[in-house]
């Protein structure tokens, strides 16, 4: 398709999204009054983790025709709706989005792994923090409402009763933000990650802070304190393990640290059991 942008049309649209948006929409500090509305073009090019010269030239329509992935990252950063994201890439590029590409799909044998693991909490989740499946043990520990489909990275950073139950939760966040800094470099044009990097960079002023330090970790184990609501405090060992023939999606599976977690555990499942329609810990639970 021949790119319908005459530069100006770009750089309306664009201005016309940021000043729109307020540093409160997106998470950043407010500082006295402003002669002009909505955001600076340079906390655009930050939210983006773009260069400031080169979103100028992107505004200006003088940018090199970009990447789908990068306008992604800039439509994060303004909050563009669905619409809106295709029209800005439609303008820039003469080309619709690409699709955001859904979570792979879990072989069979996987959920069976996790089912079968009925006294251990245990789930699947992709680069983009994206939980893909789960068994009931960790239903049990964390509520049923910890499903596929949930981020783990918005829960830690968006939810208060997340973040409060997190009782180690600044060295899990910035383990959290360095594992996703380490995956954009895996994975440069997915633009799904952009998504969850750009809302989380927008909406939560620790992910930002922690962000523009470019911490890089990959979390494969460690241990946690989880401050249970009938439990208490538990003291919880994870572990992930990379699955065969995926693209960076990893079994986390967590153990009890302590005895008294491994008793407290116990209950868990036992009152999860119960309140599901059975009285004993099945892998069909």
């Amino acid at each position: 398709m021949e790119r319908v942008n005459s530069g100006a049309e770009l750089g309306a649209f664009l201005r016309a999204m940021r000043e729109r948006l307020s540093p409160a929409d997106a998470g950043l500090p407010v500082t006295g009054r402003r002669r002009t509305p909505g955001l600076r073009r340079q906390e655009v090019a930050e939210l983006a983790a773009v260069s400031i010269d080169w979103y100028i030239r992107l505004e200006q329509g003088r940018a090199v025709t970009p990447g789908a992935a990068v306008l992604d990252a800039v439509a994060a950063a303004l909050s563009l709706s669905e619409a809106e994201r295709a029209h800005l890439h439609l303008i820039a590029r003469g080309a619709q989005p690409p699709p955001r590409p859904a979570s792979a799909a879990l072989s069979r044998s996987v959920q069976a792994i996790l089912d079968g693991m009925p006294l251990l909490p245990a789930y699947a989740m992709d680069y983009r923090c994206d939980v893909l499946a789960r068994n009931a043990a960790a239903a049990a520990l964390f509520g049923d409402s910890f499903a596929p489909g949930v981020n783990t990275a918005h829960l830690l950073f968006l939810d208060p009763a997340t973040r409060t139950a997190q009782l180690d939760w600044d060295r899990v966040a910035r383990e959290t933000v360095g594992n996703l800094r380490l995956h954009q470099a895996r994975h440069p044009d997915d633009p799904r990650l952009h998504e969850v990097i750009g809302e989380l960079r927008t909406a939560s002023t620790d992910f930002a802070t922690w962000w523009n330090d470019h911490t890089v970790q990959d979390r494969s184990h460690g241990t946690k304190r989880i401050h249970h609501p009938t439990e208490g405090t538990l003291a919880l060992t994870y572990d992930t393990l990379l699955i065969p023939g995926t693209s960076d999606t990893r079994l986390y599976v967590l153990t009890p640290a302590t005895p008294a977690t491994e008793r407290a555990l116990a209950t868990l499942l036992t009152t999860h059991a119960h309140r599901h329609g059975t009285t004993r810990l099945h892998p069909a639970v």
